[in-house]
């Protein structure tokens, strides 16, 4: 079997389970349902059959189908095996949920239909060999989503988020589609993998010019961030849970990450422009911190979780930012499997919180405790990273495990607080060097599975080395702020500044505003 046909089984089986769905928009027959599963765990079976073809052939890219080198084509190679098998896996889950989730709903079969054809049109847009393709997939992807997220039309909630993340995401398809343009007058060719090629052997001299390539590095950077919800355009993803739990799972599980993995397609492209990365360092740093903020002052659990991705998201774009692909990409991956679980999970939370007993004071860590933690937690690091052979890593990959380390010093201060039981700082020791060892060993294998298919992070230059200082400082300061926030929680200022928080510093008022209206008015 080759490869395109191989590939393309996976996207083309989940349009099938679309079209079955769509049959009948009001049945809702447990046989049908049972097909649907079925036919999604058979495009899983796929995909692994794909990374088993990877590991025997090698990477390669199917033959065109289209003319003057542009059109459809599958490209398997590190990164679309990992991610195929991350769209087919968390596609087949959240399918099994949603048939018991919208089961008695007069619209299950409709909904089943867009949430079918959603996950084709994200299939191929990671096994996209071409830029046509990846253009195609990309815009299918967020048409489809959109029905989705009005499945409830009478919402106004639903309606005002939908109009923004429509105008969000035609803003973010215009700048792919003239990046694409640029692409193909540059090189002559829509193949994404003779692209990359050209891109890897391009200097100030050579075949692209400095112009053609910052001009595709900004117009893909525009895209990515308006698709991952980046600051100040993340107002549409908040106020998205007007929809039924299944669409959250896979916005915020998959769909959301597309700019990021768009960055990781084109990262040779990227390269080639130092201006946007750093642009994109700041944008996805601040967007992290902003967000991780804001998430803490949220009561609603739904709420709370599409803050996290928020947060996660710019965390993905920093990584990007800082040319550290490999490890964007182990990003994706991880919180897409917690935050599926997570949104799956959301309804049973509140729940499974009030159910926990609890035996005394909460533990609060004063400022020696937080000193000590943040003490320790530094040579917990400095020991995992010597025993993981620290002097291989680049910089921007010690400073992100720095980073790591300050969220392990927040776990450790629990557990140095004065009213911490000797099992608490028993267990937070444990979990923070289980967590240091977990780190290293998935930077690790990332790194080594995907060596020859992305290109290595660069040596710092002066701005790097000012942005990783600059993050390294932001992100301990915020960590700091975080553990000795008990102590200073209930001062007027503290006060204040949770009100400003809780309302996203009004970006998304802002928004609103700027749209004269336009999104809270009704459908006719």
């Amino acid at each position: 079997m080759s490869i395109a046909i191989l590939l393309f089984l996976a996207p083309l089986a989940l349009i099938a389970a679309s079209v079955l769905a769509f049959r009948g928009p009001d049945m809702r027959p447990a046989r049908v349902l049972r097909q649907i599963e079925g036919i999604a765990l058979a495009a899983f079976a796929v995909a692994v059959l794909s990374g088993v073809a990877l590991i025997a052939s090698g990477p390669a890219t199917s033959g065109l189908i289209g003319l003057g080198g542009l059109g459809l084509q599958a490209r398997l190679d590190a990164v679309s095996a990992v991610m195929i098998l991350l769209v087919t896996f968390v596609g087949w889950i959240v399918l099994r949920y949603a048939a018991t989730y919208m089961d008695g709903e007069a619209q299950q079969g409709r909904f089943t239909g867009w949430l079918c054809a959603t996950l084709a049109a994200v299939m191929l847009l990671v096994i996209a060999g071409n830029i046509v393709q990846l253009a195609l997939a990309w815009i299918a992807t967020s048409l489809f989503l959109h029905k989705l997220l009005l499945h409830y039309p009478g919402r106004v909630a639903a309606q005002r988020a939908a109009r923004k993340k429509w105008i969000t995401a035609r803003l973010g398809d215009l700048a792919l589609l003239i990046a694409c343009a640029i692409l193909y007058g540059q090189y002559g060719t829509g193949d994404i993998a003779d692209i990359l090629a050209f891109a890897q052997n391009a200097d100030a001299t050579g075949t692209a010019s400095q112009v053609a390539a910052g001009g595709v590095a900004a117009m893909l950077a525009i895209a990515a961030v308006l698709k991952s919800a980046q600051f100040p355009m993340h107002g549409w993803l908040t106020e998205v849970m007007e929809t039924p739990t299944p669409v959250s799972a896979l916005l915020h599980a998959g769909v959301i990450n597309a700019g990021g993995f768009l960055l990781i397609r084109f990262a040779d492209v990227m390269l080639l422009a130092p201006g946007v990365l750093a642009v994109l360092v700041m944008t996805g740093g601040f967007t992290a911190l902003f967000g991780g903020l804001v998430m803490l002052t949220q009561s609603a659990v739904k709420t709370s979780l599409a803050w996290s991705t928020v947060a996660q998201m710019g965390f993905m774009i920093l990584q990007c930012g800082l040319a550290l692909f490999p490890l964007a990409l182990l990003h994706i991956v991880a919180h897409s499997l917690y935050k599926a679980h997570a949104f799956l999970a959301s309804g049973t939370a509140v729940d499974g919180v009030a159910a926990i007993r609890r035996p005394g004071p909460v533990a609060i860590p004063n400022g020696l405790a937080v000193g000590r933690a943040f003490l320790i937690a530094l040579v917990i690091y400095a020991a995992v990273a010597f025993a993981f052979g620290i002097g291989g890593k680049s910089p921007q990959a010690i400073a992100l495990g720095a980073i790591l380390i300050f969220g392990v010093a927040y776990l450790l201060a629990q557990g140095l607080a004065d009213a911490a039981p000797r099992v608490l700082t028993q267990r937070t020791a444990a979990f923070s060097v289980a967590a240091t060892l977990g780190y290293f060993t998935l930077q690790t294998g990332a790194e080594w599975l995907m060596q020859s298919t992305l290109p290595a992070t660069p040596a710092p230059g002066p701005l790097e080395w000012a942005l990783i200082a600059l993050a390294l400082l932001s992100f301990g300061c915020v960590a700091m702020a975080q553990a000795m926030f008990p102590l200073w929680a209930y001062h007027p200022a503290a006060a204040g500044m949770r009100v400003h928080l809780s309302n996203g510093l009004y970006a998304n008022a802002v928004f609103d505003k700027l749209l004269r209206g336009w999104s809270t008015k009704t459908l006719s």
